[in-house]
């Protein structure tokens, strides 16, 4: 089975529910519970691969804090790597405040903290080497390791041998493509929300932002398209192909759906299934997510999943 290296933002992630409704100032509004979470991208897909079984490994930065040492713990508690993780006295580690509503959607406060320094003098190589699979997760809230850094970066990774996979998060600078184009020619498998790439890429139709993504060097493109399900198209492909949703309960939280997406779609890559069955577990992962409250909590095991895609898997 081949090793992942997740590369990107950790997250302390404090969610609030049910929020239905927002105090005015100097009042209190009572909320059912406020529970504290690991998040953020390369934190969520580590913890998710090691449910299913994949030796992973975490490259980031947090504070020397106590949110810094809660999200340590919770990925040696895990059994991630952290040989890769760096704290730093300097900043805090990054948290975000998520307030649910009762259909599950999410509204966000959030403190980039130790993300927005992280660059790639941070990052231990002989960490990158021991893996086969390269995550970068996160793109847009990295501050100082997006653009030039990236694309030096999965450059490197190319060079060593090693397959890439990037997503990204929502770009509040605008900048999209200009700090991204640079690095796809070194992405072999790019990840983003449809929402994303609609902006990325000046595009409204899947197929059409695909084009886009693997004119400027991109091999494959895998978007996630929220409740109609997913999209992929490889550059040998004329046209993409959608995937359905697997699943069919309740939407209790959507924390985390896209992150879990990416890593069952890695963690069935890691064991060389064919791109069609990496789309469907991928697609049935981030389902099982949205069941339970926090980004990895609704994960299960490698197995456990498979049996969940076996029996709500639609022919």
């Amino acid at each position: 089975m081949k090793k992942v290296a997740c590369v990107g933002i950790l997250v302390a992630d404090v969610i609030v529910g049910t929020v239905n409704e927002y105090p005015e100032k100097g009042q209190l509004v009572p909320v059912n519970s406020i529970t504290i979470h690991n998040g953020g991208n390369a934190m969520t897909a580590s913890i998710n691969l090691r449910k299913m079984d994949v030796e992973t490994k975490i490259i980031g930065k947090v504070g020397n804090d106590v949110f810094g040492g809660y999200l340590k713990n919770c990925l040696d508690e895990s059994g991630v790597d952290t040989s890769g993780l760096k704290r730093d006295n300097t900043v805090q580690t990054s948290a975000s405040v998520l307030l649910v509503d009762g259909t599950g959607e999410r509204s966000f406060f959030h403190t980039t903290g130790a993300n927005a320094v992280f660059s790639i003098t941070d990052i231990d190589f002989d960490v990158i080497n021991e893996c086969d699979l390269v995550f970068v997760t996160g793109t847009y809230l990295l501050n100082r390791f997006d653009g030039e850094e990236t694309a030096e970066f999965l450059k490197k990774c190319k060079e060593l041998g090693k397959e890439t996979f990037l997503d990204v998060c929502w770009d509040a600078s605008g900048r999209w493509g200009e700090l991204l184009n640079k690095a796809m020619p070194y992405i072999d498998f790019f990840m983003p929300s449809i929402d994303e790439a609609k902006c990325i890429a000046n595009k409204e139709n899947p197929d059409d932002i695909a084009d886009v993504f693997i004119a400027n060097g991109v091999k494959n493109v895998v978007i996630k398209m929220g409740s109609k399900g997913s999209f992929l198209k490889t550059c040998e492909q004329d046209k993409g192909k959608m995937f359905p949703i697997i699943g069919d309960v309740e939407v209790v939280d959507t924390t985390g759906a896209g992150d879990s997406f990416c890593s069952g779609f890695l963690a069935a890559f890691s064991r060389s299934m064919t791109l069609e069955e990496c789309m469907e577990f991928g697609s049935a992962t981030g389902f099982l997510c949205v069941t339970q409250k926090g980004a990895t909590t609704g994960i299960r095991s490698f197995e456990e999943t498979m049996k969940f895609l076996g029996e709500n898997k639609k022919c």
